[in-house]
């Protein structure tokens, strides 16, 4: 096969597909040479014998036009060639070429008359393109001298007027550019300047100019500059924004809210001054505390600066603790009234865009500013809570950052004041009941109070055990309203003054309305509300110091004055004068006859009316002033404060009657002295308030000392107290001085409880109630068993009863001359009465506490008279009836020396006397009837009556009645 294509390359000669291709189309369709048609004739013409030699043809054939079809019959050939095999495939190969050039023949004839008209169709359509060709030549040519002639010179001008206004607009945007490159300067002037609003105005037109020419290169830098400079301002504004929470400016703040207005940022900015004024809270609340901490720290290494707040109020001292609050209180006021005059220029704001006249156009930026508005009011309203609540918060720990347990009363009501004031700034500003303050300052109160209170009995009972019981000096027309203690209830009357406004407006609903906001009208633009009230405070204090009732001018004049002073009494006072003279006038005796002038008048000695009060007493009254003061100031523990000043009352109560009342001997006298109320009351006040292991330490077993500490050791008298002494009526001007001064301090209750009752919580008021009723109403109770011992020692009725038995009453014959012991009794109390003239030249015995006196020894006379008529052993009627002269002969000489009317137990001796006519059925009835006598009383009436008008066997009957009346009692 090799051999074959080497010799085929010898010769020059080409594969049949080779010379196909050097054929043009035309050649390899050309019409077939008459020897190869003659050829093909000589062939047999059988159609179907042709088309099978046809169909034998292989398909390769018929594949593509790069078949090479040399090749493709080499690679058949076998390796060993035959030559009568090639011959045969020759043979058959050609009969193959044979049949198809017949047929291709067959075809071309077949189309011929086709093809010669389509060659004409082409050599028309090639000369008619020849004249289009030329046709175009021309055209071409004429249309190159119309250019030449008109189009390029006019083109040209059109050209040239274009790029000129090109030029001119390119010019426009380069000065605009400069322009825009130089505004960086003049907005660092208008922010120096503080022209915010300005400044935003320029930047965003700035940024609009900046936007149309952003296709320039040098525009995007200038564009991220513009940005830049555009957040720097919304930086300083924010700054800006930041100053007014300290110190608000009506010209600054507007412009501040137009700045952010022109952003569209009015919700941010509202958000931001939220935070700003928290942030403002804390910084002002920091750096006042720690400039305090600092200062009085000195130059200690601590770095305070590094400390919670919380922390740092824990190292306040107490000389700083109230100047640190006051300029505490001070900042925040100063925070709080920026908030408010904020609140105030946004509702005017509101009110003048509101009256401003609406604008079609405008309708949507309307609605957007309505939103804002909107959500603007409500931010601040409710901002309103949330800045008081910051507020509480930094004053609560402050307050509970220092034990105030040592502080000095005045100090500590002075820190009260300004909590007080400072909820009331709460209360204008939201409407806040100031919740937690309230708690902060109730739990100081009530840590202080134990102890003030503590510390404050523990000194009345060293007050107590000092007292000589020495009347102390005051105007006739003193009234603890006079006092610097009760002043505040002066101010009470004064909604302004009054630190304490809630329980005014609370029973008033008026009020509000007029005085709502009255301290930030009052102070909008000047002044500080705690600035005017602590100077105010100090000067009070200052007052209080320097007044010690007696030692004072006011109070330092002798109580000796003429009734010409009564006009400087109020009219209050004398009726409480009236009411302790029992209702009488006081000068009803002055104008009687000099044998009776002595009796009211010496013992008044022209001062009735100057109150009876010791320097205890006065200490006691101020105490229930500050007592009430603190109350006044902080109702939360109001009850806490009323029970200690119930127990100031009760120990004064109980010091007076355990130093004069107490007396075993004379309290089981039978005449009850001290009532069931009084005993009550003396029982509950030893067991609740009095120590009485104090006395007896070493005494075995104690009480727990939670529980003895809020009790007080028993008070003893001063020894330079004498009650021993006839002298002095056994101390009649020191029991008169206590007694009567415990009386005045009841009368100051009373005077107190309506305002007590208004402090007091509604679940305690009964406490209060039971208070008045059990306790302080039984102060004058005290006179019958302190009165009693003097008269129980002022006249000797041990003598008398002697003087009694040596009197013969078995008499015959009426007597008209009664007997010497009548004499004997009233010239003991000519004495007796005489002595109270002597000792009320020193201290002025009031009506009631003579009537006591004289009804004491009136009784005590009496139940002698009958005690002596007792023990006669033998009577007949005309001794009942001497006993009757001598008794009338007493009363007639007694109702000179005294006013007392009735004379106490007269009926008692009385009836005593006249039972000896009663028959023996009267005198078992009178025996049952009568138990106010004795058993000895009743046998010996019995006794003396037999023969005489009652047998033996009556008498024996009358005994056993008596005898059965005595064995209930045994």
């Amino acid at each position: 096969m090799q051999k074959i294509k080497s010799l085929m390359a010898r010769q020059g000669l080409k594969s049949p597909q080779e010379s196909m291709a050097d054929l043009s189309p035309v050649e390899n369709l050309r019409i077939p040479s008459k020897e190869e048609l003659r050829e093909m004739r000589e062939q047999p013409i059988d159609p179907q014998a042709e088309q099978e030699i046809i169909d034998s043809i292989e398909e390769v054939y018929f594949s593509n036009d790069s078949f090479d079809m040399v090749q493709h019959e080499l690679e058949k050939l076998p390796p060993e060639l035959k030559l009568q095999e090639l011959e045969e495939y020759r043979d058959k190969l050609k009969r193959q070429q044979a049949a198809v050039s017949k047929k291709v023949a067959d075809l071309i004839l077949e189309k011929q008359p086709a093809y010669v008209k389509e060659l004409e169709r082409v050599t028309a359509l090639q000369t008619t393109l020849q004249l289009a060709a030329v046709i175009c030549t021309n055209a071409r040519r004429q249309l190159s001298v119309a250019k030449e002639g008109f189009t390029e010179a006019s083109l040209g001008l059109l050209a040239n007027q274009r790029r000129r206004q090109l030029l001119t607009g390119l010019l426009k945007s380069l000065r605009t550019i400069k322009t825009l490159q130089r505004t960086d300067v003049r907005l660092s002037e208008m922010l120096e300047e503080e022209d915010y609003p300005g400044a935003i105005q320029l930047c965003l037109e700035c940024q609009k100019a900046a936007s149309t020419f952003k296709h320039y290169s040098c525009i995007s830098e200038l564009n991220s500059k513009l940005q830049d400079t555009l957040e720097q301002i919304e930086e300083q504004l924010d700054v800006a924004l930041s100053k007014t929470c300290k110190h608000f400016d009506v010209s600054h703040y507007t412009k501040v809210q137009l700045a952010y207005t022109l952003l569209g940022k009015t919700q941010t900015a509202m958000d931001q001054l939220h935070m700003h004024f928290t942030q403002a809270i804390h910084n002002t609340v920091f750096q006042v505390v720690l400039g305090y901490v600092e200062l009085c720290a000195g130059n200690a290494d601590t770095k305070f600066q590094k400390m919670q707040y919380k922390d740092l109020c824990t190292h306040i001292t107490p000389d700083s603790y109230i100047p640190c609050l006051t300029d505490l209180c001070k900042a925040l006021w100063e925070v709080m009234l920026s908030y408010h005059r904020t609140m105030q220029w946004h509702e005017e704001h509101d009110k003048q865009e509101a009256s401003a006249p609406p604008d079609d156009a405008a309708g949507a930026e309307a609605d957007e500013s309505a939103v804002d508005h909107s959500y603007v009011k409500k931010k601040l309203e409710h901002g309103l809570t949330r800045i008081w609540q910051d507020v509480q918060l930094k004053v609560k720990a402050y307050i509970l950052g220092t034990d105030m347990s040592n502080f000095k009363y005045d100090d500590f009501i002075v820190v009260l004041d300004v909590i007080s004031r400072l909820m009331q700034v709460g209360e204008e500003f939201c409407g806040s009941r100031s919740e937690v303050l309230q708690e902060s300052i109730k739990r100081q109160s009530v840590n202080y109070f134990k102890n003030y209170h503590r510390a404050r009995l523990e000194e009345l009972r060293m007050f107590l055990e000092n007292e000589t019981w020495e009347l102390c000096p005051v105007k006739s027309n003193f009234s603890i309203a006079q006092l610097h203690e009760f002043k505040f209830m002066e101010q009470c009357r004064s909604p302004s003054l009054s630190p304490s406004r809630q329980a005014t407006s609370a029973s008033s609903p008026s009020a509000p309305a007029q005085e709502e906001l009255s301290l930030f009208q009052q102070y909008n633009q000047e002044g500080n509300p705690f600035e005017m009230h602590i100077e105010q405070k100090e000067e009070e204090t200052e007052d209080v110091l320097a007044s010690n009732g007696y030692e004072s001018d006011e109070l330092e004049k002798s109580v000796y004055q003429d009734y010409d002073s009564d006009s400087d009494v109020p009219e209050e006072l004398k009726q409480d004068y009236v009411d302790e003279q029992t209702g009488d006038l006081p000068l009803k005796s002055v104008s009687r006859e000099t044998i009776r002038s002595k009796k009211k008048s010496d013992y008044n000695l022209n001062k009735t009316n100057a109150p009876i009060l010791t320097n205890t007493t006065l200490n006691v009254i101020r105490l229930v002033g500050k007592y009430m003061q603190m109350m006044n100031i902080l109702k939360p523990i109001a009850f806490d404060v009323i029970h200690c000043v119930s127990q100031l009352f009760d120990y004064y109560l109980y010091a007076v009657y355990t130093f004069f009342g107490r007396n075993d001997m004379y309290e089981s006298s039978g005449l009850g002295l001290i009532s069931s109320r009084l005993r009550t009351t003396l029982n509950r006040i030893q067991e609740s308030l009095i120590d009485m292991e104090a006395a007896v330490e070493n005494a075995g077993v104690h009480a727990p000392p939670e529980d003895r500490k809020e009790k007080v050791p028993s008070p003893h008298l001063s020894q330079l107290v004498v009650l021993t002494s006839s002298g002095n009526l056994y101390g009649l001007a020191q029991r008169v001085v206590a007694t009567e001064s415990l009386v005045f301090l009841a009368e100051q209750f009373e005077s107190l409880q309506s305002h007590l009752d208004t402090m007091m919580p509604a679940a305690k008021k009964p406490f209060l109630q039971q208070f008045y009723s059990q306790t302080v109403s039984t102060a004058s109770e005290l006179r019958k068993p302190i009165y009693w011992i003097v008269a129980a020692k002022a006249i000797d009725y041990e003598q008398m009863l002697l003087l009694m038995s040596g009197v013969k009453w078995d008499i015959r014959e009426i007597m008209s001359q009664h007997n010497v012991y009548v004499d004997v009794l009233l010239k003991e109390f000519e004495e007796f009465n005489k002595r109270l003239g002597d000792v009320s030249r020193h201290v002025r015995i009031p009506l009631p506490v003579s009537n006591v006196l004289w009804e004491h020894c009136i009784r005590l006379a009496n139940r002698t008279l009958v005690e002596g008529y007792a023990n006669v052993k033998k009577c007949s009627n005309e001794g009942r009836a001497l006993m009757q002269l001598d008794f009338q002969q007493f009363l007639m000489k007694l109702e000179k020396l005294t006013d007392l009317r009735p004379i106490p137990d007269k009926e008692f001796v009385e009836t005593y006397i006249k039972a000896y006519y009663l028959t023996e059925n009267d005198m078992e009835q009178f025996i049952k009837n009568h138990r106010e006598y004795s058993m000895k009383q009743l046998a010996n009436l019995v006794n003396v009556c037999l023969g005489s008008h009652i047998n033996k066997k009556a008498r024996q009957k009358l005994l056993s009645a008596i005898d059965d009346i005595d064995r209930p009692k045994r």
